[in-house]
């Protein structure tokens, strides 16, 4: 942290704290006692009031409050459960910054917005999903990425694909120019130039091993906007399934990916979801057990009497 910045933070400290010892500052901004004592000085100078009470410490004068700026009850909880999201979800640089902010946004606020945002932010809260050594991974393969994004470099990893054919490997290594990053209901993916296809890819952080950032150099396309792109949907082929209604609210609650409409039937609901290919939903379809009957398509239905055989040949 440089001085001007630490200058800053030690009046939001104040600010929030009321009165601190130059020991309890030197603590906070990990540098020593007599540099916090250079700092109020250079404060002072500055115009701000610094009030040192011996052997209590240093506050601001009464009525002095910094920035002038002003935000309402629920413009307050927003940033500050925002700040909360962004240190669950992001890499600890981000998840660093966030409680920097949730700091300053509470120095800069009045006692009454203050309290009531406080109460307001008590009734909610955001559970972790625990210590999750795939989510750390997909953390730390984010924090390399964003780093490669802002540099323009190329990186290389080896890719686990979600389906093969049986005559292809599964696992594939990929030089790719990144250009954003992209979070889907929890899981990061990153949109990217594949060298090895020639085309902007998807790829999930969770199947990547061994990323590293290249000495290659690349250019953003000018016409390319992350928030603009759509990519082209190839998912032509429909699924239908009925599921009994005893399972109906924890297939919606699921918020699976593929499915694209749920609505009554006689046998308990009808589920439409489109895929590019029936491997992409097999392990779903399976894990629904007898509480799910598929319609269409025939090459689905068949796999499934396949994989059941198979499981009653193991048992």
């Amino acid at each position: 942290m440089n001085k001007t910045d630490r200058l800053l933070a030690i009046v939001l400290e104040l600010q929030s704290k009321g009165i601190l010892r130059a020991e309890d500052l030197a603590a906070t901004f990990e540098t020593s006692v007599r540099t916090i004592y250079r700092d109020m000085q250079a404060l002072s100078e500055a115009g701000v009031p610094i009030v040192g009470a011996p052997g209590q410490g240093y506050s601001l004068m009464e009525g002095y409050f910094l920035p002038p700026v002003s935000f309402s009850v629920e413009e307050a909880v927003a940033l500050l459960i925002g700040a909360d999201m962004v240190e669950q979800i992001f890499d600890q640089n981000f998840g660093n910054s966030a409680r920097a902010v949730q700091r300053k946004v509470e120095a800069i606020l009045s006692a009454d917005v203050g309290e009531q945002a406080s109460r307001i932010r008590s009734t909610f809260r955001l559970v972790s999903s625990g210590v999750n050594n795939l989510h750390e991974q997909e953390k730390l393969h984010a924090q390399v990425l964003h780093q490669a994004i802002l540099n323009q470099r190329k990186v290389r990893f080896r890719y686990q694909k979600g389906t093969a054919r049986l005559d292809e490997n599964r696992e594939t290594v990929r030089d790719v120019a990144p250009y954003g990053l992209i979070l889907v209901r929890g899981s990061w993916i990153l949109l990217a130039h594949c060298d090895l296809r020639q085309d902007i890819r998807r790829f999930r952080l969770s199947r990547m091993s061994g990323l590293i950032e290249l000495e290659d150099s690349f250019l953003l396309p000018d016409h390319f906007k992350l928030e603009d792109y759509k990519p082209a949907d190839d998912r032509f082929l429909e699924v239908q399934i009925v599921i009994r209604a005893a399972i109906a609210d924890r297939v919606k609650e699921s918020g699976y990916f593929f499915i694209e409409e749920i609505e009554e039937h006689s046998e308990g609901f009808l589920v439409r979801l489109r895929v590019r290919q029936i491997e992409e939903i097999l392990s779903w379809v399976l894990g629904l057990g007898a509480d799910a009957v598929v319609l269409t398509p025939e090459s689905l239905r068949n796999r499934i009497r396949e994989e059941t055989k198979k499981l009653l040949e193991r048992y």
